[in-house]
Formats: C-alpha cells, structure tokens, sequence
C-alpha cells in the first residue's frame, strides 16, 4: 500500500486548509518519515514496503530519486513480516541516524520494533540492530507498531501502537537502541474500534505536541468509509513529556481527546501517516501521506507537498 506523503510548513497563520505544495520524482509513499543529513543537508525519506523503501532529495519538494531497499535482506526479528517491514521513524542519535521500522502482518498483534543505523544513510551501509525489545502479543493491550522516537534533552521515549489499546510510551536506554522499563498509555480512544495509531511527538516551545492518525487508513477504493470516519490528523499537548495529554478542549488524550490539525479537503482525502521534524531553513515540518482524489482512491495512487500551520496560539493551526 503506497500513498502520496505531504509536508507542511509551521509559520504564518493560515485560515482553512491550505492545498498540499508540490512533489516531483518519486512520490508515492506510505508512512513517510524524512530526515535532513546533518553533513549535507540532503533530504532522506522512509517508507512503508520494499523492506524500507527509502529515496532522497536536494531540496523538500524533490525531484525525489529513489534508493532501493534500506534493509534488502529484511529483518533478524523472527516475526511474519520480517521480509514485508513497516512504518519507519527517522532520527539522529549521537551522531547516528536510526530508522525504528515496524514487524508485523496487517492486523495481527504479533508485533514488534526494530532498529537499523547507518552513519551516512547511503545505500548499503544500513546495520539491522534486531528487536527493541519493544513487542506485542495476545497478552498485551497494545500492538508494538508505528514506533516514534522523542529525544527530551537526552532522554529517550519510544511512543508507539495502534488500535486495541491505542498509543503507548516506553522509556529507552541512552543510546535509544532497547527498551529501558515497562510502557504505559498516553492516548485511548474508548469508543468504536479505537481507531487511534501512528503516534508522533514534537516539543515546541514548552509544550509536547502528541500528534497521531485516527479513522480509516485504507481501501478506499473498493470501500470508503461513512463520511468523516477516514484517516485524519490529530493533537493532544501535555507540558510533560510522559502524560497528561489533553486536546483544546481540556478532554484528555486517554478518554477520547484530540484537536483535529488536518481532514479531508478539496481533493485531499485521508491524511495521516504523519510525522514531524526540523527543517535546516523552514523550521518545523509536518509531513504526511494522503490521497490524491483526481488522480484515484487506489492505496498506490496517492503526492507530495506542503501548507502554513501556526503555532501562535498554543495549537497547530492549518
């Protein structure tokens, strides 16, 4: 399942949803994570499938040239998935760029994270590092997939699931490779399938922004859903780290709270698989993945591009 990623630019206030900027080269993607190369400022991004398709780029908006596979062999996770991979999240960690990529089958919870490095993110110089130790069973109320790393000053937190019990949060030891102590909730949505995953957070200012994909991801070809049910983008804040999360509304994030930042519009539809990092000269960046309704509602007919979100008032506002 590929779909077309987006990126937004958090600057002037923007009333409305703007329409996503362009995207040229390689453009379809699913669950995109992109990161800068600190030598270079060259522009990688992750993706769903491929075990880890990953291509680059001189600037945000392309031309994208796709690289290949970043684990060609798959994973060492003895899991089914270990040759399929999902969900990368992209970082810098001590020098080190990690790539957090989810194993797992579509629907299953035997699930886990795993980890790869490379010191230049170049073709072939990936390391499979295994498990995090982060997983999931039967037993567990969580799924362990959609891995997110936040880096607090040093201190390490892996916020990861989807469905079941929806989004957790594991501290990890200091080189953030395995997991340091037992994880707990962050975000539950109680009602429906707890249609809540993909979790991502970024601290601006001093507030953490928990952000996360709620709804219907997929198959929108062959059975969309009712109106305002499909994948959306949304937000919780806390001014810790580890909780008390909770929407504009003051709901919290473990009973069913949640800002909406971005829905469908005009002929985006679906936006979610998001994430969030720091551009070297448009500061921070959400991106995401969408479908692109003139072109199809196919899972691999979906661009790339960018819209203004403010900060000014305390939430992300498109």
């Amino acid at each position: 399942m590929y779909k077309i990623v987006s990126w937004v630019l958090f600057a002037a206030l923007a009333k409305g949803y703007a329409n996503p900027g362009t995207c040229s080269g390689a453009c379809n993607v699913h669950d995109p994570a992109v990161v800068q190369r600190a030598s270079d400022k060259r522009y990688f991004r992750f993706s769903t499938g491929n075990k880890i398709s990953y291509a680059s780029a001189s600037s945000i908006n392309g031309p994208w040239t796709t690289i290949g596979s970043m684990l060609p062999d798959g994973s060492s996770i003895d899991l089914v998935g270990n040759t399929d991979l999902w969900a990368p999240d992209a970082q810098l960690v001590n020098g080190l760029y990690h790539v957090y990529y989810s194993v797992s089958s579509f629907g299953s919870q035997n699930s886990a994270i795993g980890l790869a490095t490379s010191a230049t993110m170049e073709s072939g110089s990936w390391t499979d590092r295994g498990s995090t130790g982060i997983a999931s069973s039967s037993s567990k109320s969580y799924n362990a997939i959609d891995g997110n790393l936040l880096n607090d000053d040093g201190t390490y937190y892996m916020n990861f699931g989807s469905f079941w019990h929806d989004i957790y949060q594991a501290p990890m030891n200091s080189a953030a490779t395995k997991v340091a102590s037992s994880s707990y909730n962050i975000a539950y949505d109680p009602s429906g399938t707890h249609a809540v995953e993909g979790a991502y957070m970024y601290k601006y200012g001093s507030y953490y922004y928990l952000f996360y994909s709620a709804g219907t991801c997929c198959g929108y070809d062959t059975s969309r859903p009712a109106s305002g049910q499909e994948y959306k983008i949304k937000v919780c804040r806390s001014s810790s780290a580890t909780g008390g999360f909770v929407d504009k509304a003051g709901t919290a994030c473990t009973n069913g709270g949640g800002t909406v930042v971005l829905e469908s519009h005009g002929n985006v539809y679906g936006p979610g698989g998001q994430g969030v990092f720091t551009d070297s000269s448009l500061g921070p960046v959400l991106y995401y993945h969408y479908v692109d309704t003139t072109i199809g509602y196919a899972d691999g007919q979906k661009l790339f591009g960018w819209n203004q979100i403010d900060f000014s008032s305390g939430w992300p506002v498109v």
